[in-house]
C-alpha cells in the first residue's frame, strides 16, 4: 500500500473519532436557569391549588347526592367569578386566555359531579353555535348536533343532554324556538360568546333544566302574549306600564294571537310581582357579556 493510502487512512480514523464524540454541553444561563426553576414551583403550587379546588368539588358533590340537590350547573356564578377575576386582572396574560382557562377548570370541576352533554342545534345558520359550545364547555365535554333546535330540545327535555346551546332568538319558524319553550321547565341560563368580541356577530343561548342564577349584572327574557293586532308599541307600553325597561327583541302572529320576546335590563326571579299584570312567561335570565382584550 502506497504511503500516501495509508496517511489517508489514518486521518479518516482520527476524522471519523473526533466526529463520533456528542459536543460538549453549554453552560446554561445561570439567570435562565433561576427563571426555569421558578415556573416550576409556580406550576406545582396551581397543580396544589387545582387538586384542593378538585377535593372542595369532589366534597359538594357528595353533599348534593345526599340531600337530592340537583343539577351542579350556576351559570350565574361562574360569569360572577369571571368577572371577579377580570377585574383584579393585570399583566401580559390576555383577558381571553383567563376566560378560557377558567372555562376549562369550571367544566373539568363539573365533569367530577356527573356527567355533562350538550345538544347543539348546529345546521345552516346556526353552525356557528358548535364553535361556540365548544368554546365554552371545553373540549372534554360531549357535544351532539341536532338539525334544529326544537330537536336538541327535545333531547334536553328528555334527559339526553345536560343543556341545549341555540342560535339566538331572533327569526320565525324553528328559528323562533323561543315561543314553544317550555319554561320554567327548561329556562335560558347564559348566553354565550360570556368574551364579547367586537369582530364576531355569532352569538347563542344555553337552555337547561334549571332556574337561571343571578350574576350581578343580568338580563331577562320574557314571552308576551296579546291579540293578534298587538304591535311592538303597545307591547313596549306594556313593559313600561309594569314597571320593566327593556326591548322587544322579536313579534310573531300566529293563530289569532301575537307573541312578544321581550329583553329586559335586570335578573327578574319566578313571581315577580310586576309580572302578575302581564301575560307573560318567564323563560330565564342570562349574565351580561363582559368586554374582550382592547387591541
Amino acid at each position: 500500500m502506497a504511503r500516501s493510502d495509508v496517511g489517508g487512512i489514518a486521518a479518516l480514523k482520527i476524522w471519523s473519532r473526533m466526529n463520533d464524540k456528542a459536543p460538549a454541553p453549554l453552560s446554561p444561563d445561570p439567570a435562565l436557569a433561576a427563571l426555569r426553576a421558578e415556573i416550576d414551583a409556580l406550576d406545582d403550587a396551581m397543580h396544589d391549588v387545582l387538586m384542593r379546588r378538585a377535593a372542595v368539588v369532589a366534597r359538594m358533590a357528595a353533599s348534593r347526592a345526599k340531600t337530592g340537590g340537583g343539577s351542579p350547573l350556576r351559570p350565574g356564578r361562574e360569569a360572577a367569578v369571571l368577572r371577579r377575576l377580570l377585574t383584579r386582572h393585570s399583566g401580559a396574560l390576555s383577558r381571553g386566555a383567563v376566560v378560557r382557562i377558567w372555562r376549562h377548570i369550571f367544566m373539568a370541576h363539573t365533569a367530577i359531579q356527573g356527567a355533562f352533554t350538550a345538544a347543539v342545534a348546529a345546521s345552516g345558520e346556526a353552525a356557528q353555535t358548535l364553535a361556540l359550545a365548544r368554546e365554552h364547555f371545553g373540549t372534554a365535554t360531549p357535544l351532539a348536533p341536532f338539525a334544529s333546535p326544537a330537536q336538541a330540545l327535545a333531547a334536553l327535555s328528555a334527559g339526553k343532554a345536560s343543556v341545549a346551546v341555540l342560535p339566538t332568538l331572533a327569526g320565525e319558524g324553528e328559528g323562533a324556538w323561543w315561543q314553544i319553550l317550555e319554561a320554567p321547565r327548561l329556562s335560558v341560563v347564559a348566553r354565550l360568546p360570556f368574551l364579547a368580541d367586537a369582530t364576531r356577530a355569532d352569538a347563542a343561548l344555553v337552555v337547561a333544566p334549571v332556574p337561571p342564577d343571578a350574576s350581578g349584572e343580568d338580563r331577562s327574557l320574557l314571552r308576551l302574549e296579546g291579540s293578534a293586532e298587538a304591535s311592538r308599541e303597545s307591547f313596549a307600553r306594556l313593559l313600561t306600564d309594569a314597571g320593566l325597561a327593556g326591548r322587544i327583541l322579536s313579534l310573531i302572529r300566529q293563530g289569532g294571537r301575537g307573541l312578544a320576546l321581550v329583553e329586559t335590563d335586570e335578573f327578574i326571579a319566578a313571581g315577580d310581582p310586576r309580572l302578575a299584570g302581564l301575560n307573560a312567561v318567564l323563560l330565564g335570565a342570562y349574565a351580561v357579556p363582559v368586554a374582550g382584550d382592547v387591541s
